[in-house]
């Protein structure tokens, strides 16, 4: 089998890191996109190639140089605790979009976004002022995705994050689904699966879809499998 080369915005991030293990795992490449140089070290570590680059600052050329050649992108950067409602819709929009955009540049069809419970529905009126910015940016960036023919995207709501030990088995579907929370593990093992669906000719899982994950009883390969 030919390795796949897998470029993962957010490559520090704890997701990422789950998805770079069982990517190398699996015998294919993780490209992780990093900011901070103190990141390199730990994340070669895990078998990824770091890319040192700031995805608020970067052009849309220089990215799609970065994605050039890869099979698959997946989105998993976020502006993270501590900070304000700028920088949550410039990460978790504007670097989701610029992203996409270098995709298609490059000419890479598969993209996967992790989006939240919350995106694409209501805003409650009590809701925090950074949160309600960050369900904001997170709804604004899977609009963006779905106005992308050039694109075989799929967004992927994970319920509340833990780290927990993976389960292996999750509640995968489309919306709506009720709130529940998932190890990070767990979510990392649906993103490899999904990548891994459609090879050897046939077309991958949940393109154009966008499912909802919480932990669940039904196994990963499973339920991705039973997804159109």
């Amino acid at each position: 089998m030919t390795e796949r080369r897998v470029v993962i915005a957010g490559g520090h991030g704890k997701i990422a890191r789950h998805l770079t293990k069982l990517l190398t795992a699996s015998g294919d490449r993780a490209v992780a996109l990093i900011r901070n140089p103190d990141h390199e070290g730990p994340v070669r570590a895990l078998g990824a190639l770091p890319v040192l680059v700031d995805l608020e600052q970067a052009s849309v050329d220089e990215m799609a140089e970065v994605l050039r050649g890869a099979d698959a992108v997946v989105f998993a950067a976020g502006a993270g605790p501590g900070s304000g409602v700028e920088r949550k819709d410039s990460v978790d929009r504007g670097a989701s979009v610029l992203l996409a955009d270098a995709a298609e540049r490059a000419g890479v069809r598969r993209f996967v976004q992790i989006s939240s419970f919350g995106a694409g529905e209501p805003i409650p009126p009590d809701t925090d002022e950074v949160f309600a910015a960050y369900l904001t940016a997170k709804t604004a960036a899977e609009d963006d995705l779905r106005a992308r023919d050039n694109l075989d995207w799929t967004i992927l709501r994970p319920g509340g994050l833990t780290d927990d030990e993976p389960t292996g088995e999750v509640t995968l579907t489309e919306p709506p689904l009720e709130r529940g929370t998932v190890p990070r593990a767990d979510v990392a093992a649906v993103i490899a699966a999904l990548l891994a669906s459609g090879q050897e000719g046939q077309p991958p899982h949940a393109v154009h879809r966008t499912l909802m994950l919480t932990e669940g009883s039904i196994p990963i390969q499973d339920a991705v499998a039973a997804l159109p």
